[in-house]
């Protein structure tokens, strides 16, 4: 191959190493750039969840108001509802928190205008899982509850679907739980009921667990370290083609 032809094939890899380089450099340092701009959502998001939670409390959504729920809107809201809780209608959402393995009780509050709202009562463990080894309002009639209005959480848990025939739940899906237990109009969202003490102790309320991941600075970081290697590495490869095709 004579020398004119071996240098125009070196110049045509430098060229290509070039725009590989420059392509590798613009999107690890745009993906970076992705992640800052996260970072600031993540925050305000953070700061505008943790003002809902300690806002005076405000009537719970009605059925009116059920097709305009917005998850980046209203959830973690502080609200209140009334109604008569159905304990007989009650559902057990397997869950982990500070107090160990147990499950959460979901029980039916019914209002004056017989539409319902599914409450997270709060925590009982395994032995209390019957409702025949916890105490109860028995006859006491119209109730207030305050909590966090949170969002259905379809499907199930992590790698485990609810079953809504075996009565097995792994997440509070309130749409399919409505269903399963014929509840009639129900709310798309659940309360998370605030640690008022209930009869015996249990549930028990109050465990709601606010957190969001935010290592979006760290992700930005590795970004920005991959463009900076990318381009040190295809400046190197670049100047040794180019010494070397001129050599």
């Amino acid at each position: 191959m004579s020398t004119k032809r071996l240098s125009r094939r070196a110049s045509a890899i430098i060229a290509t190493i070039s725009v590989l380089t420059l392509l590798a450099v613009v999107t690890f340092a745009a993906l970076g750039t992705w992640q800052v701009q996260r970072r600031a959502w993540k925050h305000d998001l953070i700061a505008r969840v943790d003002a809902r939670i300690h806002a005076d409390a405000v009537p719970a959504p009605g059925r009116a108001d059920w097709p305009a729920l917005d998850a980046g809107a209203d959830a973690y809201r502080r609200v209140f509802a009334t109604g008569t809780f159905a304990d007989d209608q009650e559902t057990l959402v397997q869950a982990v928190t500070e107090l160990g393995g147990g499950y959460w009780v979901m029980t039916p509050l019914v209002g004056a205008d017989g539409a319902t709202i599914l409450v997270n009562r709060g925590f009982v463990p395994a032995q209390k899982r019957d409702l025949a080894t916890r105490e109860i309002h028995r006859g006491v009639g119209e109730t207030r509850v305050t909590g966090l209005l949170r969002m259905s959480e379809p499907g199930g848990g992590f790698l485990r679907h609810n079953d809504p025939a075996a009565d097995r739940w792994y997440s509070r899906d309130v749409a399919a739980i409505a269903v399963a237990h014929g509840l009639g109009p129900t709310a798309p969202y659940f309360i998370d009921a605030d640690a008022e003490p209930n009869p015996g102790g249990y549930p028990v309320g109050g465990l709601t667990v606010v957190a969001f991941s935010d290592n979006h600075l760290v992700y930005a970081l590795t970004w920005y370290a991959l463009a900076v290697m990318a381009a040190a590495g295809g400046a190197y490869v670049i100047r040794d083609g180019t010494r070397r095709r001129d050599a």
